[in-house]
């Protein structure tokens, strides 16, 4: 991992999502290893991964039927933590990369373009994928389950081995523009207003919030 220790390389892309795949299945046998403080790039994807991990979990329990309602209250409030930290995660992710750039003297061309996504935001998603992957592949291996349930799930598996692949192509190309100056990489603030007892209406309107000035989230 030397070549994407500080930065992600077009060629570092492939070793990132094996390292994911990695992380996948690790976390599926042991618990899930969040690091304390991230701050590099390989930290601050794993901080992505377990985020995206536990949401997937805290998702799949939240719709029980069979649970009491305070059960899923607690999911849904661990949902709203774990989704805010992913948020935050991404615009950290994005951060690095940007000091990493500017460290390294790459400055964007007069003439270059802003995309549309980010690649940190790009990673949350290959992140997410490697996720949809294992958990179909895990249903087309079902011995419970019919035939035609293992081959439908082997099918949107293959899609969504494919949708990654194109994921991945697109993301070797934005950092190979971004290092030759093409493209121009900008730090976005989501400013996630849900959880900010300052910004929730629900919360400062029921007496539950604050007057403090909101935070950056």
């Amino acid at each position: 991992m030397r070549r994407i220790s500080a930065l992600i390389d077009a060629e570092g892309v492939q070793e990132l999502v094996q390292l994911l795949d990695a992380w996948t299945g690790r976390w599926h046998q042991e618990c899930p290893n969040m690091p304390a403080k991230p701050d590099g790039l390989l930290e601050l994807l794993q901080a992505l991964h377990v985020c995206n991990f536990s949401l997937w979990h805290e998702e799949d329990e939240a719709r029980r039927p069979d649970v009491a309602d305070a059960v899923i209250v607690a999911h849904k409030r661990a949902i709203d933590h774990w989704n805010q930290r992913r948020n935050d995660t991404i615009e950290q992710l994005d951060g690095h990369l940007l000091a990493a750039l500017q460290r390294l003297g790459v400055r964007p061309h007069s003439g270059a373009t802003q995309n549309s996504e980010t690649p940190g935001s790009i990673l949350d998603r290959l992140s997410i994928a490697s996720l949809k992957i294992y958990h179909m592949a895990e249903q087309a291996r079902r011995e419970d389950a019919g035939p035609g349930h293992r081959a439908a799930c082997e099918g949107r598996r293959a899609v969504l081995q494919e949708q990654r692949d194109d994921l991945i192509v697109s993301l070797e190309r934005l950092l190979k523009e971004i290092l030759a100056g093409e493209k121009r990489l900008k730090l976005y603030r989501q400013f996630k207003m849900y959880n900010d007892p300052a910004l929730n209406p629900a919360l400062y309107g029921a007496g539950k919030g604050s007057t403090k000035d909101p935070q950056s989230e």
